[in-house]
């Protein structure tokens, strides 16, 4: 296996990833950013390729296995003191917002997927241990994720590896389709 930095020319991938681990509630976001008649997978592929923002390809690492991407990490610092949410800010990400605050100056690990033919091969697990490590290099003590109740497989790979589970917000779904009910903060303490 190899961990590898992303690169400009990997945005379809990151995209596909990123549109994964959130059920594709990227692919929501897209659409009604692109607006009528464009491609929001292409929206979605630009964001990625990008040079800055957190969803740039300079945030992402990719594992691969023979030669293949197989799963990826995205995450970036969080904000020392996040500010107060935009009375604007879409209803659907306030709840995301609410808990991203709540773990202030943690180094935020958005972003965890793996395609279905590379699950259970320990990709999840090799790219967690790679993020552990560059928040510990970046001089973070703690590092924060978000997941949905019903991403299973991911709860019990986070709880294995020391996350706790710090607190939920309801999903607001609004005209985005999902079974989840709840998004949860888990956060683990880095050592020094």
């Amino acid at each position: 296996m190899l961990i590898r930095a992303a690169t400009a020319q990997d945005a379809d991938h990151l995209v596909r990833f990123i549109n994964m681990a959130a059920d594709d509630l990227p692919l929501h976001f897209w659409k009604k950013s692109a607006g009528a008649g464009a491609d929001p997978w292409a929206y979605g592929r630009e964001r990625a390729a990008r040079e800055t923002g957190n969803f740039s390809y300079r945030n992402a690492w990719l594992a691969e296995t023979g030669g293949q991407v197989g799963a990826c990490l995205l995450g970036y610092p969080a904000d020392p003191e996040p500010a107060a949410i935009d009375p604007d800010t879409p209803p659907i990400f306030v709840p995301l917002l609410q808990l991203e605050a709540l773990a202030p100056a943690s180094w935020y690990l958005n972003v965890l997927a793996t395609y279905e033919p590379f699950r259970g091969k320990g990709l999840g697990s090799a790219l967690l241990a790679h993020a552990e490590a560059v928040a510990t290099r970046a001089g973070h003590r703690e590092i924060s994720l978000i997941a949905e109740d019903t991403h299973l497989d991911a709860l019990r790979l986070y709880a294995a590896k020391g996350f706790r589970e710090i607190a939920r917000r309801p999903v607001v779904k609004g005209d985005w389709q999902v079974d989840a009910t709840d998004w949860i903060l888990f956060t683990k303490p880095l050592a020094d």
